[in-house]
């Protein structure tokens, strides 16, 4: 990505971007500006690592279970209807 925005702007292009924004914000701005960003990203980062490691740790800790076959459905003679109707024979 650097290297894509490096091939749209070159050096005089950036020097330009950085004066509009000296003259939008003021000098006195500008630091605070960047602490904030920085911040920002900081807190990203961090909230990034975090949901991975627990992404990571999950997996880890619930090994796959194995998969078993299902037991067989019971048949319609089995169904207490069924040998309501049909009573067995004596």
């Amino acid at each position: 990505m650097n290297a894509m925005l490096a091939g749209f702007f070159g050096g005089w292009e950036i020097v330009l971007i950085l004066a509009v924004v000296l003259l939008l914000f003021g000098a006195k701005k500008l630091p605070e500006l960047a602490k904030g960003l920085g911040t920002g990203i900081k807190e990203f980062k961090k909230a990034t690592r975090e949901v991975t490691d627990e992404i990571q740790n999950a997996q880890v800790e619930t090994p796959a279970k194995p998969v078993t076959p299902a037991a067989p459905a019971p048949s319609r003679a089995d169904s207490p209807v069924a040998q309501a109707a049909n009573p067995p024979k004596a």
